[in-house]
């Protein structure tokens, strides 16, 4: 059984969505893996555009992306768009060229991107791959009108009228959740994993912002948080922002830091944390879920990250600051009023999906063996 996830360069999430599959895969015999970063293999100069794309559109100008998704949201969507139309013209032939050789049984792809592309050849061409799709946030946004294959991957149930106003036959939908690793389905005790990380048995926090460590107001949402009376320790995730990193690791500090750059030790680090701060991404947020660890969100980029707060408050699964709800006040009410804490925990149960890698990757394994 072979099996081909297709990704795109924007951001770990789509990537480590694809990785958490692997990982499931990992040492079961009869079983192939393979991660192609689609637009990057397909054609490099597509790929460093779209990267250096997304950095400007989430960081310099993330207003201005919201502002396209929110028209994009409200236009009478077709399958012939002309998001739709630049990715079929550029990658349909190089990619079916790949997929004859590699000849997999199943197409997983976790980016809208690559599922237009895989969308559009399975209708042009004879593929015998069942095909697959990951939507890998807590809405369904409007670029998924151009996409048509056999099974699309949804973040929770409670997205199922979306992809019914979408028409998607309810058959082909599959609310698995968003996959996340299997150590995410596990937990370790608190008091271990702060001891493993040599930290004190105390209140602790964990900021993190992702793999590009966007966000607008980090420095000074740190800062406050330093400055609180009330006895809490902090562990910063800066991602690939170097400067970041350096102007946490050169503040003066009042609180007990850890300051990481880009770490591979997130879901121990979620273990040893009463709370996490971040944005909205629908990996860290599913991932967050899965430990049950109470979020507070903070700097969406415009556009689905938007949705995916508006998601998460209405589901009362996350509390979110603001100018007028500052971070230091939400901490101050978990930390004084714990059952803040336990409503959100107990919200958290009913959406939380800490074995989508599981649920998803046995279902893979149970369409190929239909075919």
């Amino acid at each position: 059984m072979r099996i081909l996830f297709l990704s795109v360069p924007t951001g770990q999430g789509h990537h480590q969505t694809c990785k958490a599959l692997e990982d499931y895969y990992a040492g079961k015999e009869g079983i192939e893996c393979k991660i192609l970063d689609v637009v990057d293999n397909v054609d490099p100069l597509l790929g460093e555009f779209l990267s250096n794309a997304y950095l400007i559109s989430t960081i310099v100008t993330p207003k201005v992306y919201g502002t396209f998704y929110g028209l994009a949201e409200k236009r009478n969507y077709t399958k012939n768009s002309s998001v739709g139309k630049l990715v079929k013209s550029i990658l349909n032939k190089k990619l079916m060229k790949f997929l004859k050789e590699y000849n997999p049984d199943v197409i997983v792809a976790t980016h809208i991107f690559s599922a237009i592309a895989i969308s559009y050849l399975r209708h042009k061409y004879p593929l015998r791959a069942k095909t697959v799709a990951v939507i890998t946030d807590f809405t369904v946004h409007p670029f998924w009108e151009d996409v048509d294959i056999d099974y699309y991957i949804t973040a929770t149930e409670l997205l199922d009228f979306q992809t019914m106003k979408k028409g998607y036959p309810p058959e082909k939908v599959k609310p698995f959740g968003i996959p996340v690793s299997p150590k995410f389905s596990k937990k370790l005790p608190q008091d271990e994993a702060r001891r493993r990380l040599g930290l004190e048995d105390k209140f602790t926090v964990l900021l993190m912002m992702g793999s590009m460590g966007y966000g607008n107001d980090t420095m000074a949402n740190v800062r406050r948080l330093n400055q609180l009376q009330e006895d809490l320790q902090l562990i910063t995730v800066c991602g690939n922002n170097k400067k970041l990193k350096v102007r946490i690791d050169r503040m003066k500090k009042r609180k007990s830091f850890i300051n990481y750059g880009f770490t591979h030790n997130v879901d121990l680090l979620m273990d040893a944390a009463d709370c996490i701060i971040t944005k909205p991404g629908g990996l860290s947020t599913s991932e967050a879920l899965a430990k049950n660890l109470p979020i507070i969100m903070l700097d969406p980029i415009p556009g689905q990250e938007d949705r995916n707060e508006e998601f998460m408050l209405n589901n009362g699964l996350a509390m979110s600051i603001s100018e007028t709800f500052t971070v230091d006040e939400a901490i101050y009410q978990l930390i004084h009023h714990p059952y803040r804490m336990q409503q959100l925990k107990e919200n958290m149960k009913y959406i939380a999906k800490p074995n989508s890698a599981r649920d998803m990757g046995e279902f893979l394994i149970s369409i190929c063996n239909e075919k």
